[in-house]
C-alpha cells in the first residue's frame, strides 16, 4: 500500500505538540521529562466535555492538531482510532463498583467505558458522519491502527485521520498493565502527494520482527507505552529523512513500513 502524511501530532511527556516536539525528535534540543498537559476537549459542547475523562481528552488533543496541521476541513476525513488500553480508568472504576455490596454504576461511566469512546467524541467534537473505526491490537495498537488506517485511504481514495494513544491504568490493573505515562500520536493520510510531508508504503509480513528502536531517553519511552510504539515513525518525519522501519502485529507477523521525505 502507498499512501503520503499531509500532517502529524504528538502528545507525550517532554514532547508538547508536533511543533514544540520536532527539535527534539530530530536530535537538535535535549530531551526533557515533563507533566503532559491535557487541555480541555476542542469542540464539544460543555455537557459533553464535562463527560469526558483523562483519555478522551489525550485523543482528542492529538487528533485536533493533527487535523489543524492538515489544513483539511474535519468533515472531509474518515477516522481510525486505535488505543491497546482504552479508558482503564473507566473500567477500573466499574469493576471496584461490581466488588461492592450496593452496585452502582453511573450510566457516564458505562458509556465512556467502550472502546470507541474517544472517536465517538471526535465525532461529536466536529459534527462528523464520515466512516470510523475503533481498534485495540495489545502492544500492536500502533500498527494496528497504521495498517487499517492506510488500507482505507488506499482503497476508497478518501484521506482519513489515524490516531494511537494510551494512559496509565489505575491499581489494580497497573500491576498486570503497566504503562507510564500518557502519550497520544496522530497522522493524517492522504491517497496524492500534492501537499504532503512524506510518502509511506506499508505491507503486511507474516514473519516476526524486532521493535523499531531509538537511542537515548525516546527510546525508553516507546517500552513504557504502546502508543509510543510511533516515536521511530515520528523521529523519522521530524527529520525529513528516508526509513525502513518493521512494527511487530500480533501472531508472529509484522508491518514493513518505508518513509521517504516529499
Amino acid at each position: 500500500m502507498r499512501v503520503w502524511i499531509r500532517a502529524a501530532a504528538v502528545l507525550g511527556p517532554g514532547l508538547p505538540g508536533w511543533a514544540a516536539s520536532r527539535p527534539v525528535l530530530r536530535g537538535e534540543a535535549p530531551w526533557q521529562e515533563a507533566a503532559v498537559a491535557l487541555p480541555p476537549p476542542p469542540g464539544l459542547p460543555a455537557t459533553e466535555r464535562r463527560r469526558t475523562g483523562a483519555v478522551v481528552r489525550l485523543a482528542l488533543a492529538a487528533a485536533a492538531e493533527a487535523l489543524a496541521e492538515s489544513g483539511f476541513a474535519a468533515s472531509a476525513l474518515d477516522s481510525v482510532f486505535a488505543s491497546s488500553n482504552g479508558d482503564g480508568a473507566v473500567v477500573g472504576a466499574i469493576l471496584a463498583a461490581l466488588e461492592e455490596a450496593e452496585v452502582a454504576i453511573s450510566p457516564t461511566q458505562f458509556h465512556n467505558s467502550v472502546h470507541n469512546a474517544a472517536v465517538g467524541y471526535w465525532g461529536i467534537a466536529i459534527g462528523s458522519t464520515r466512516p470510523s473505526v475503533a481498534l485495540g491490537g495489545f502492544d500492536a495498537a500502533f500498527a494496528t491502527g497504521l495498517m487499517q488506517a492506510a488500507a482505507g485511504v488506499a482503497t476508497s481514495g478518501r484521506a482519513a485521520l489515524f490516531c494511537a494513544y494510551d494512559a496509565p491504568m489505575p491499581v489494580p490493573l497497573a500491576a498486570v498493565r503497566p504503562t507510564a505515562f500518557p502519550f497520544a500520536a496522530a497522522l493524517v493520510l492522504v491517497p496524492e502527494p500534492a501537499g504532503a510531508q512524506a510518502a509511506l508504503s506499508l505491507g503486511y509480513v507474516a514473519e516476526p520482527a524486532a521493535e523499531p528502536a531509538l537511542d537515548g531517553p525516546l527510546g525508553a519511552l516507546i517500552a513504557s507505552n504502546p502508543a509510543a510504539r510511533a516515536l521511530p515513525l515520528l523521529a523519522a518525519l521530524a527529520r525529513g529523512e528516508a526509513a525502513t522501519l518493521a512494527f511487530p502485529l500480533l501472531e508472529d507477523a509484522h508491518l514493513a513500513v518505508s518513509v521517504a521525505p516529499c
